[in-house]
């Protein structure tokens, strides 16, 4: 078989590969493991998020499911108003990394499942979210990956062969929906092997890539 051709534009993902997201960041310090726990077994925190991925708008969508749940009213309205902290830090490595694609001329491109305000308040938090030549947000095309239609909107739009696109993703339902399309694939487990990844495929040098 022959090898794949050299990337031509790489394909980001951006929860938990250039910022970390993780609810419990929030909520454990308010109401401990146990509460938190509680509470997402009670209200479905996750639909409302995925609805909010796929559309939905931000502050309402918080507020309605509140209102239907009163006594975790004041925790939900906080998924709205301290929405920030569960999307944080960045990933200093990681931006490191998209900033040196940036220099050396390489297309990058967000793909990711993201609300549209809650993006907003991303992009006004995390300057390196300007730094793509395209972002694809699941919000704002109703789609969301793992779908293959969310892939096909980006080569559509792109114009890059499937071929020809890296993808980096932290789920591998994600990257699987990707290699089905002709796309080359890295699993995101940490800026290291991501950082190897993009050596490996030629897109960096050493120096540009870190140590």
């Amino acid at each position: 078989m022959a090898p794949p051709e050299p990337p031509a534009a790489v394909v980001w993902d951006i929860g938990n590969v250039l910022i970390e997201w993780d609810p419990a960041k929030l909520y454990d310090p308010l109401l401990g493991p146990e509460g938190r726990a509680r509470l997402f077994a009670e209200v479905d925190l996750d639909g409302m998020n995925r609805s909010i991925d796929l559309g939905a708008p931000f502050g309402e969508t918080v507020r309605a499911t509140a209102a239907r749940h009163p006594r975790w009213a004041a925790e939900i309205l906080l998924w709205h108003d301290r929405w920030i902290e569960m999307a944080s830090p960045a990933i200093p490595r990681s931006v490191a990394l998209l900033h040196a694609l940036r220099a050396r001329g390489v297309p990058v491109f967000a793909l990711s499942n993201f609300g549209d305000g809650s993006f907003e308040l991303g992009r006004a938090h995390y300057p390196f979210l300007d730094a793509f030549d395209a972002c694809f947000i699941s919000a704002r095309l109703g789609l969301m990956k793992p779908d293959p239609a969310i892939y096909a909107a980006l080569e559509r739009a792109t114009g890059v062969p499937p071929g020809r696109l890296l993808f980096v993703d932290d789920r591998p339902d994600n990257i699987a929906a990707a290699r089905a399309r002709g796309w080359q694939g890295h699993l995101f487990e940490g800026p290291g092997g991501w950082a190897a990844a993009l050596l490996a495929t030629g897109l960096l040098a050493p120096a540009e890539a870190g140590p």
